[in-house]
């Protein structure tokens, strides 16, 4: 089955949408996604974000935490007023770009030229403090069918190298592999295997990465997917195959078809599992104007 999102997102969600593919989560699709756990298992789909987290120069920050104040500090004020309990807290001071770590774009993330979704102009759609359309806060949460599609192997090693373009012959391979159809609402998950390098060896992790190009993003998106997540930094293959290029599936995506993308996931134990389909869970912060967050996805199967 495809779903045909137009040039702009699909027409039929109104000039005044937000949300975009998550339209195609409905009730119903929620409701069969809570149906389908079968056992207590639940598999954390996050990494641990940390100083030792990957990101990008120059454009990303790395992440910071440092404490604002300490249980001496609380202390010490608490007794200057008169009480008595010697009460502690700890407060620490965050300082990131919500795109490290395991995390989902906005829809505002990422322009065509001067268009985000549903033809918004980018210029007057980002404010002095943040979007003011198309923010993370407008992202509902995404309960649904996840599907994952395992093509680490494919190629005979462990992962895909870097710059391999995973192609809609791959996907549909992978499809078959794992005995399902894909449907409007499902999320994908590609596990190219890159994940490995995340924390461990972030220098290789971020040279490049094996991902999808424009064309299999086009085949996901055809078939009414809500999202795409992916155990590397940006979901497509980085370097583009053409080097004039830079970050043509986040504008497919994320700009045209109103899909989300999840970057940074840890896919490895779901693989382990034998897992091909499962209730995913997937909650981003409502932080008004971001153009993305943090998120801790759970499957369940």
């Amino acid at each position: 089955m495809t779903h045909n999102h137009g040039k702009w997102g699909c027409a039929c969600w109104g000039a005044d949408d937000q949300i975009g593919a998550a339209n195609l989560i409905t009730p119903e699709k929620r409701m069969a996604a809570l149906r389908s756990i079968e056992s207590p298992r639940i598999f954390d789909l996050s990494h641990t974000t940390s100083a030792d987290a990957p990101f990008l120069r120059p454009n990303q920050p790395p992440f910071l935490l440092m404490m604002w104040s300490t249980w001496r500090d609380a202390i010490r004020r608490r007794r200057g007023i008169g009480m008595t309990n010697d009460a502690g807290s700890n407060v620490e001071r965050v300082e990131m770009t919500m795109h490290v770590g395991t995390h989902i774009d906005a829809l505002g993330h990422v322009s065509k030229g001067d268009r985000l979704y549903n033809n918004l102009d980018a210029a007057e759609t980002l404010g002095d403090w943040g979007l003011n359309r198309l923010g993370i806060e407008q992202a509902p949460p995404m309960i649904t069918r996840g599907v994952l599609l395992d093509v680490a192997g494919i190629d005979g090693g462990e992962h895909l190298e870097a710059g391999r373009v995973i192609t809609p012959a791959d996907l549909e391979a992978a499809v078959a592999r794992a005995g399902v159809s894909l449907e409007p609402g499902d999320i994908v998950l590609i596990r190219t295997g890159w994940g490995r390098y995340y924390g461990t060896d972030n220098a290789r992790y971020l040279v490049g990465e094996p991902g999808i190009d424009v064309p299999g993003a086009q085949w996901l998106t055809g078939q009414g997917v809500t999202a795409i997540g992916c155990d590397n930094m940006a979901v497509e293959v980085l370097p583009n195959p053409d080097h004039a290029k830079a970050l043509p599936v986040h504008q497919h995506a994320l700009a045209e078809a109103g899909a989300y993308l999840i970057e940074n996931l840890a896919l490895d134990e779901l693989a382990a599992a034998g897992a091909t389909t499962f209730c995913l869970v997937i909650v981003a912060p409502k932080i008004r104007g971001a153009t993305g967050a943090p998120v801790r996805p759970i499957a369940m199967i």
